[in-house]
């Protein structure tokens, strides 16, 4: 005779009712968890033995590699991992971090970002002569391409420093500087598209390294790679450190207007005002902050051609104002040496 069993209606009942409850407080669970993973904003040295990597919420470090022999010595956890290194990195050396992190959720984030080592020997840089237009510039034999030309006014290293176009991007530099040893009174000619192979980055002590045409033996010849034109007669030029100091800025317009044609250039124009690195014409007194810069206060740029360069009158020891700057005389532009003091008459 096989046994029966009996469950009772009430206890089967409640057996059910605790399954679903139990069911359904573990998926709520589940589901009120954040699944989303962290978002990395940025890859900062802010010493020569420390780089920080920040996100959107707090997390933890699972593991972090990098493609140099460094050594991670500590690390503070939350939305700024702040990494310590056993030994510093060469001054403004290319570093790329493999970095894996978590959340209090468990979701995890893989991130490979490149950075540059900290720089704390920044020369001083001038602007000292901009060249807006090119010709020829798919003939690496007469290729006159635009140029930003430098004067370093005190020894130091450009590893890090970052060169800008406002007009191509604030964002995304056009030029990242090498870790170069330069000397007071250098010239650097920063040429902003590459024509030829011959053109070389001289980067070492020998300034005759690069040639083609408008290489010059005497002065640092560093060139952007590509054909691609970045720069523009309404356009703002400007080097950052890494703290996102400006260096030096040069405002160009062919306009006199006081509200400029986008919005990047007037948030650049906002940094350069709080900073001080650029002032109003005969403003050179100004307290930073407490004024404001539009086309009317810029370089006028309208005449200058592929010869005739906008050049700063270097006989003066100042920058930072349209003041300071000419539109030199056709067949005058002078990259990698003094600037010719012929002025373009309209």
């Amino acid at each position: 005779m096989k046994a029966r069993f009996f469950v009772s209606p009430v206890l089967l009942s409640v057996v059910l009712f605790l399954s679903c409850c139990s069911s359904e407080s573990i998926i709520l669970d589940v589901f009120s968890k954040d699944s989303t993973a962290p978002v990395f904003l940025e890859c900062r040295a802010v010493s020569s033995t420390e780089i920080a990597f920040k996100f959107t919420r707090p997390v933890r470090l699972v593991s972090l590699y990098f493609d140099t022999s460094a050594e991670v010595l500590a690390h503070d956890d939350g939305e700024v991992i702040l990494v310590t290194l056993a030994e510093p990195l060469n001054i403004g050396v290319r570093v790329t971090a493999d970095i894996l992190v978590e959340d209090e959720n468990k979701n995890t984030l893989n991130v490979l970002v490149p950075f540059r080592a900290r720089n704390d020997r920044v020369p001083k840089l001038v602007i000292n002569e901009i060249r807006t237009e090119g010709s020829n510039v798919n003939n690496a034999a007469t290729a006159r391409v635009e140029f930003v030309e430098f004067i370093v006014k005190s020894a130091g290293n450009l590893g890090a420093l970052r060169f800008f176009c406002a007009g191509n991007s604030i964002a995304k530099p056009v030029y990242e500087f090498p870790p170069v040893e330069v000397l007071a009174g250098e010239y650097i000619v920063l040429h902003l598209r590459t024509p030829s192979p011959d053109n070389a980055d001289e980067t070492g002590i020998d300034l005759t390294v690069s040639a083609g045409n408008e290489s010059h033996p005497a002065a640092r010849d560093l060139w952007v790679p590509g054909s691609v034109k970045t720069l523009h007669k309404d356009d703002i030029v400007y080097v950052l450190d890494q703290d996102d100091m400006i260096l030096d800025i040069v405002f160009l317009s062919t306009s006199a207007g006081s509200i400029w044609s986008k919005p990047a250039f007037t948030e650049i124009a906002l940094l350069a005002a709080n900073q001080g690195a650029w002032f109003p014409a005969g403003g050179g007194d100004l307290t930073p902050g407490t004024y404001t810069i539009g086309p009317n206060d810029a370089v006028q740029s309208t005449n200058t051609t592929n010869t005739r360069s906008i050049s700063r009158d270097d006989t003066q020891d100042k920058s930072g104002c349209a003041d300071y700057w000419y539109i030199t005389a056709n067949s005058s532009a002078t990259p990698g040496f003094l600037n010719n003091p012929k002025r373009y008459i309209p």
